[in-house]
């Protein structure tokens, strides 16, 4: 298989970084499937900071409609909600009995 290198962009700083054969071929030979996302610098810092960094979105609770941030980019179509309405559904979920299975 023939690699050349590639121009990536970073996600986290927009910065291009070049994704060189000699990586291409690493990443095919360890099976990696996706690229590398980030240049070397962003990666440095990421392993420095140990840990990852979410951004806060403040959105509506879709059950009670209070206002909360939550640790996630809401996507539409999916109800987001509030600590309190999250735990709830959780603790209806647990509380709530398997469907039992149908013998045939």
């Amino acid at each position: 298989m023939e690699f050349t290198d590639r121009v990536m962009k970073c996600v986290d700083c927009g910065a291009e970084f070049v994704f060189t054969a000699g990586e291409q071929l690493f990443f095919h030979d360890k099976q990696f499937k996706n690229d590398p996302r980030h240049c070397k610098q962003c990666k440095a810092k990421r392993a420095r900071n140990g840990q990852r960094v979410r951004p806060e979105t403040r959105t509506t609770c879709s059950a009670c409609g209070a206002e909360t941030t939550v640790p996630f980019k809401p996507t539409q179509g999916r109800p987001v909600l509030c600590r309190s309405c999250f735990q709830k559904r959780q603790a209806m979920q647990l509380a709530a009995p398997e469907p039992a299975a149908a013998d045939d």
